[in-house]
């Protein structure tokens, strides 16, 4: 029953918003229907918690500590978001950014996206979750392009080729994948699931699940933003409405990895090698040093943070191959901290472009006077994002350089010279936004400060003390990912 609730309630609301429209209460139904089902998804993982993994629906869904962690993420940041999004796209409206069928589009779309991603998570069958990964790219792109502008159309365009091809190469992946499994579990859907083959992993052809991981790397990492697969990120992001830059940099980049560490499981089961782990830390680790060099050429600031999230994307999936507890540890929580850190930067870089009337940073200045809020929102932010103490991101970040070290002790150098690069970059850019005068085209206006606050507030506190229910949750998930 909470399963169905957790999946229904987005898809009804979408359902419901695509009829109500432009209606006035749209922003408030999109806000309770976010609500209902992050209820739902904390309702679930207690669940979980209390009692283990669980199945429903005739095995089709599946529920560990793993993907219900993300799933409560999920939902929670889509609360959020959501929140944040009924005063910003009103505001975008009043100026004629988006019309009658722009904001029609955007609410039933983003419910609709909500419910790709939960079931991606929640799917036993890793077909349905190949089909659910497409109808999350469907609606975003969709999303990316709601403003109609040139750049815009040309950025969505740009999502869907390149997500597409990436899409394609996954679907070939799975299909080496069930190749292998039938041989083992036999024709049909049986051979399609997660518990079944995680149950026989040993007994797969290992040359072929090989083979298949690498189509899954590339396909799904084309998702997660990984270089040399991330053009699409930045110009969706910077086209995009801000509160879909938000949960594309939050939420979705984590569900693509999510698939990407199920497969590397069953791989490193099958193989009884590092096969799988060597080409996630090589793809990671080349992330975040092409990243990290390329904030310092960025002169619009969403595609500054979207280098920023491929950045964090790297490390995680650099973490997630290294492997180990304490590295799979670190991985599990920098996703974590990263989703509620980078959505909160977005919520206030869109207040800043819209006191500015650009995303230009040469043109936003004198954030923390014009309006206190966002001026210390995006500095907090940004010392969160870049690893200082006492955020959460520090704390993950120190657990997988430690590990880096201890197993990897050749790749600290070039961890380290990423991690340095980045940190510098988004000070030198931020500070002066942040900082100086107000200028005389700054614009007066009330904030979404709630969401910001809340982000950072579960950021810092994370990083001060790591709950010992979150810490035995997070100690499970490492088990499950062994």
């Amino acid at each position: 029953m909470i399963l169905l609730i957790l999946l229904g309630v987005p898809l009804v609301a979408a359902a419901a918003l695509g009829f109500i429209g432009d209606r006035r209460l749209a922003p408030e139904i999109n806000i309770i229907g976010s609500a209902a089902t992050c209820a739902a998804g904390f309702d679930l993982a207690f669940q979980v918690y209390e009692h283990g993994p669980m199945m429903a629906g005739g095995k089709f869904f599946f529920v560990d500590a793993f993907n219900v962690y993300l799933a409560v993420l999920t939902s929670f940041v889509s609360m959020t978001t959501a929140v944040f999004s009924r005063r910003y796209m009103r505001r975008e409206r009043e100026h004629g950014r988006v019309g009658h069928v722009g904001m029609r589009f955007y609410h039933a779309m983003f419910q609709l996206f909500i419910f790709a991603m939960l079931l991606c998570l929640l799917t036993n069958n890793i077909g349905v979750l190949w089909i659910a990964m497409e109808l999350a790219t469907l609606s975003t792109v969709l999303l990316v392009s709601l403003y109609r502008t040139p750049t815009a159309i040309e950025a969505a365009w740009k999502y869907f080729i390149l997500c597409g091809v990436g899409i394609s190469l996954a679907l070939f992946g799975t299909v080496l994948l069930y190749f292998a499994a039938e041989k083992v579990l036999g024709e049909g859907g049986d051979a399609l699931l997660w518990t079944n083959l995680s149950q026989v992993t040993g007994q797969l052809e290992p040359t072929v699940l090989s083979l298949a991981f690498v189509f899954l790397m590339v396909g799904y990492g084309t998702k997660v933003g990984l270089v040399p697969l991330h053009n699409w990120l930045p110009d969706a992001h910077s086209e995009g409405p801000t509160p879909i830059s938000a949960v594309l940099s939050g939420l979705l980049l984590n569900i693509a990895l999510y698939a990407l560490v199920r497969c590397k499981v069953l791989v490193d089961g099958s193989t009884h090698t590092h096969h799988a782990g060597n080409i996630m830390m090589g793809f990671g680790l080349l992330s975040i040093l092409v990243a990290a060099f390329s904030l310092l050429r960025q002169k619009d600031i969403k595609r500054m943070f979207s280098y920023s999230s491929i950045e964090h994307m790297g490390i995680a999936t650099f973490a997630f191959g290294l492997g180990g507890p304490i590295a799979t540890f670190g991985a599990l929580l920098h996703m974590l901290v990263h989703s509620l850190a980078k959505s909160a930067i977005f919520f206030t870089v869109g207040h800043a472009s819209q006191m500015h009337r650009t995303q230009e940073m040469d043109k936003i200045q004198g954030l923390i006077r014009g309006n206190p809020l966002v001026g210390w929102g995006l500095m907090f932010g940004v010392m969160a994002i870049v690893g200082m103490p006492p955020f959460g991101i520090f704390t993950s970040e120190f657990l997988i350089l430690t590990a880096t070290i201890k197993d990897a002790p050749l790749m600290t150098p070039f961890l380290l010279l990423g991690l340095g690069v980045a940190f510098a970059a988004l000070f030198r850019k931020v500070q002066p936004m942040v900082a100086g005068e107000v200028p005389s085209n700054q614009r007066s206006m009330k904030v979404s400060h709630l969401p910001v606050l809340f982000h950072m507030l579960l950021v810092l506190v994370v990083g001060l003390y790591l709950p010992d229910f979150l810490s035995r949750w997070f100690h499970t998930a490492v088990e499950v990912l062994k």
